[in-house]
């Protein structure tokens, strides 16, 4: 899962990225907006580790996010409500998710792009450009359509007419503030617009960076309306102390988490933030050579999960052989479950419920 991180100058933005990365990252070229830095970190599934000392494998495979910290914004550009640039916006699209890092802090060192803190108006702002990019896109799209439609024969116009009015609907909509993953469209019509990556249709999280004293605000504390705020995901955090702690070594962070009685690491809860908003659980496959969650959309069915180990196992899908990862550990083995009849047979159809063990049968 590829996550974009975005915000204001001054949001600590860069220092949210440095502690969820650990400060462990790479440099991509992203053209003359300068670099663009890209972070791995591994999702421990604490899961794994009880079937580790069941089985032994080889391996063991966690899942990984990989987290993208998006060239700097221009200052400027910023103070006049200007926040993303066309090629910002491009690197946006091929994301899987955005995370938005809002200022709550004070400090006056850091003069804020548009002179004061405030975390509502900033979460309206970011969200707003979200929006401004897919009316810019939408518009041209429309425009090259209408065009297309003009000129093109009276044989291929049935076959254009469906998306150009999808794309006008859902302009529409959007011009009344309703971002693309609240929108009602069918099948066909969110088909009609993968092609465009509209950002709204993303998943989105929101960062509060807070001062270290500081409680972290919600949406709901800051009055955001139900309207604006359906669908995201937020977390608080202080950047500053997380990205010192995300350098300690394991056991002088914990004493210091400790000593200052902090709870888990935040960077953890931006984890499980993201899986939630996104919309994602984890089924695991168990055997010699390796033990592995693999994460997928919520109510997908087995045959397309089965396509996450390999695309030929899709078409190939025979059956799943299934049974709780609760069951496993409680039986003790596969073999056992089958005498206990927890180990069941699920067809194509079968919705993978999180912390299902399957082992798929393959027709190759």
């Amino acid at each position: 899962m590829d996550i974009a991180v975005i915000g204001l100058p001054q949001s600590g933005k860069t220092t949210v990225f440095n502690a969820l990365t650990a400060g462990h990252s790479s440099s991509m070229g992203a053209g003359d907006a300068g670099p663009l830095q890209v972070g791995v970190v591994k999702v421990i599934d604490p899961r794994l580790a009880v079937l580790d000392g069941m089985y032994h494998p080889k391996k063991i495979i966690h899942p990984e996010i990989k987290y993208w910290d998006l060239p700097p914004l221009d200052r400027e550009a910023a103070s006049a409500n200007q926040v993303l640039s066309g090629r910002q916006r491009n690197i946006l699209q091929a994301a899987d998710a955005l995370l938005l890092v809002i200022r709550a802090f004070e400090d006056p060192a850091l003069l804020h792009p548009l002179e004061t803190v405030d975390p509502a108006r900033d979460v309206k702002l970011l969200l707003d450009e979200l929006s401004l990019a897919d009316l810019e896109a939408l518009e041209k799209a429309e425009a090259r359509l209408s065009d297309g439609l003009k000129k093109s024969k009276p044989a291929e116009r049935p076959a254009m007419i469906p998306l150009l009015e999808t794309v006008q609907k859902v302009k529409a909509f959007l011009e009344e503030g309703i971002p693309v993953k609240s929108q009602t469209l069918t099948a066909s019509e969110t088909t009609a617009l993968v092609d465009f990556q509209l950002l709204t249709a993303k998943p989105v999280m929101i960062a509060f960076n807070v001062g270290e004293d500081d409680k972290a605000p919600t949406l709901e504390s800051l009055g955001i309306s139900s309207e604006v705020s359906g669908g995201l995901g937020e977390v608080g955090l202080c950047a500053k102390i997380e990205e010192d702690l995300s350098l300690m070594e394991a056991d002088e962070a914990k004493e210091f988490r400790e000593a200052m009685g902090l709870d888990e690491p935040a960077v953890e809860r931006v984890k499980q933030v993201c899986y939630s908003t996104v919309g994602l659980v984890s089924f695991l496959t168990v055997g010699e050579d390796e033990c592995r969650a693999w994460p997928v959309p919520a109510g997908i069915v087995a045959q397309m999960a089965a396509g996450t180990i390999h695309t030929d196992f899709t078409r190939g899908f025979i059956r799943a052989e299934v049974i709780a990862y609760d069951d496993l550990i409680r039986c003790g083995s596969l073999v056992q479950g089958r005498k206990e009849g927890v180990l069941r047979s699920e067809g194509k159809t079968y919705e993978v419920k999180d912390g299902d063990v399957i082992n798929f049968l393959i027709n190759t």
